[in-house]
């Protein structure tokens, strides 16, 4: 075989996964090449995987590379369009009301940010209206999102002269020397992650005035050329706010907030609070269980760590303060058989679904409990798949039932006749610590910091394990738990304004043994970068009764029982 030296062609080709080969100029864009197959996805490209890496679609293609587009009903690509669409939304606000502060404060759940502003009255119909009005003039005329990376005191220097407090603290804490900033006409700021590559691509969004603020609407991933119905979600919006509340009476409204409290040394100040209002709120709830004196059986739903267990735990702890003795049922319990359990769309096992329980039997031991019969409680053998007999219980007069689990607020899950006896709660982390007014922090990436540090401590899995199976995990709980959260009487929301300062040290050398050639790397990497906003603490700090426990491991409540019988 003979080698030969040759000039380097100036055309390049990319490798679909659909089989299909493009050639074209070396240098051009992703979106270049992209645009010539776009009709070829369901959904809008956004972004593209390039040989392994995610890179924005002005990327330029320089050599041959396997290219993976990414679209509107990826969750990358979802990412890509909300943030776009959140600095579109930023730079029109900024051009009407230049003396006024918008802050992005939280998603809802049918696909949207639920925004409001200081500095002024909020915004009214007309005005929303006049600011919807001059976002849909950008998209028109489909101006370019112009990145830019500045040394760290120029992006400090600017946000000092824009009166951007929030950010220059959250910037004082960068230990890389450069920012990435990214520019829309006149307006320049900082966001967290990757954009479109101009206005043109941001065609489905529409504003909504909404309790006090307005939703910014965009579609959700299933859906990802329309927008949903906008349902009302006022026990969410109400956590919401609580949790707000919490954060300006801890004096941290942002993470530059948190970082610089943790520098100045008020880390066990911070924890103590932080900790003792949960404690305040858990023992309001007991108070309320107690005052409804119908109560006999207290439901408790939430989606994966979110903390159900310690909540429950810990609830149960401050019943037993008001005189009142518990007895926790697992839901797990009453699972069917194996072989009888449903199948998904895969032909998978389908364990999540409210057919996998027998609800006839829950539903006839819940009666008969209640009444004051002796029941025997199945226990169920996850190694055989199989019912087997349990306990013998009979409760005392008066007793309270404890029921938790993913279906605790499906209306399906009890007997009619038990739900004017019933106290439903649900619990979730309803992270509201944002980065900066602009750049908020997701409640799911939250929740996977969590799991990857509890799957690796008490199951052996790794990180890149608990990522593979996290959106099958998503999916079930959109299917199965968020449709029913409203049902609730109260929302505790289980977020802790300190603890990704704690999951930091823990989760970032399991997040580092992801290796770069597999799926899971992408979302690997999108976390570290998360991750390094936050000074660590030592997790020594965290109270043994912490919901962070429930993750880190040391807790108290891990054994802890309450024996009904």
């Amino acid at each position: 075989m003979t080698i030969l030296s040759v000039s380097q062609s100036e055309l390049v080709q990319i490798h679909l996964p659909n089989g299909r080969t493009l050639e074209g100029p070396r240098g051009a864009s992703a979106e270049v090449f992209l645009k010539s197959v776009e009709a070829d996805f369901s959904a809008p490209v956004v972004g593209a995987i390039i040989n392994g890496e995610l890179h924005e679609l002005t990327y330029p293609v320089t050599m041959e590379a396997a290219v993976q587009p990414v679209t509107m009903a990826d969750m990358d690509g979802s990412r890509i369009y909300r943030r776009s669409l959140t600095f579109l939304l930023e730079a029109a606000f900024s051009a009407l009301f230049p003396a006024a502060t918008l802050l992005i404060d939280h998603s809802v759940a049918s696909g949207g940010y639920y925004c409001h502003v200081r500095g002024r009255a909020p915004l009214t119909d007309p005005e929303l209206a006049q600011l919807e009005a001059e976002m849909r003039r950008l998209v028109e005329a489909s101006l370019p999102f112009v990145r830019k990376e500045v040394t760290l005191a120029e992006a400090v220097a600017h946000f000092e002269s824009q009166g951007y407090q929030d950010k220059v603290r959250l910037f004082a804490h960068r230990h890389k020397p450069y920012v990435t900033l990214y520019q829309l006409g006149k307006h320049l700021d900082y966001h967290h992650g990757y954009m479109v590559p101009s206005t043109a691509y941001l065609k489905w969004f529409a504003l909504l005035g909404s309790n006090g603020g307005f939703t910014l609407r965009f579609p959700r991933r299933h859906h990802p050329t329309e927008l949903l119905a906008l349902e009302d979600f006022p026990k969410l919006l109400s956590a919401f706010r609580q949790y707000g509340e919490w954060l300006e009476r801890l004096c941290t409204d942002s993470v530059g907030a948190l970082n610089d409290a943790i520098q100045a040394g008020r880390a066990r100040e911070l924890i103590l609070v932080s900790e003792a209002l949960h404690e305040q709120h858990i023992a309001a709830l007991a108070s309320q269980i107690a005052e409804k004196e119908s109560t006999r059986l207290v439901l408790i739903a939430g989606p994966s760590s979110s903390g159900k267990t310690t909540f429950s735990r810990r609830l149960a702890v401050q019943l037993l303060v008001l005189g009142l003795s518990p007895f926790a049922l697992e839901m797990d319990n009453y699972f069917i058989d194996r072989e009888a359990t449903p199948r998904d769309e895969n032909g998978q096992f389908d364990f999540e679904t409210i057919e996998a329980l027998d609800l006839e039997l829950l539903g006839q031991h819940l009666e008969a409990l209640i009444r004051g019969d002796e029941v025997q409680i199945p226990r169920y053998n996850f190694k055989i798949g199989r019912s087997e007999p349990g306990d013998v219980v009979r409760l005392r007069s008066g007793q309270l039932i404890i029921l938790e689990g993913i279906h605790g607020l499906n209306p399906r899950l009890i007997p009619a006749s038990l739900a004017s006896q019933s106290f439903r709660l649900y619990a979730s982390a309803l992270t509201q610590l944002n980065l900066d007014r602009h750049n908020r922090v997701s409640t799911t990436d939250t929740r996977l910091i969590r799991r990857i540090v509890r799957d690796a401590r008490e199951r052996g899995y790794s990180a890149a394990q608990t990522i593979a199976r996290w959106e099958s995990v998503r999916r079930g709980e959109k299917r199965h738990i968020f449709p029913y959260q409203e049902n609730t009487d109260v929302m505790f929301n289980s977020a802790l304004a300190y603890e990704l300062s704690v999951l930091r040290p823990l989760a970032e050398p399991l997040l580092r043994q992801v290796s770069p050639h597999t799926p899971e790397f992408i979302e690997t990497k999108r976390l570290l970068a998360f991750l390094e906003w936050f000074l660590p603490l030592e997790s020594d700090l965290v109270p043994d009764n912490s919901i962070l426990r429930e993750f880190i491991g040391g807790s108290i409540l891990k054994e802890f029982k309450i024996w009904g019988a």
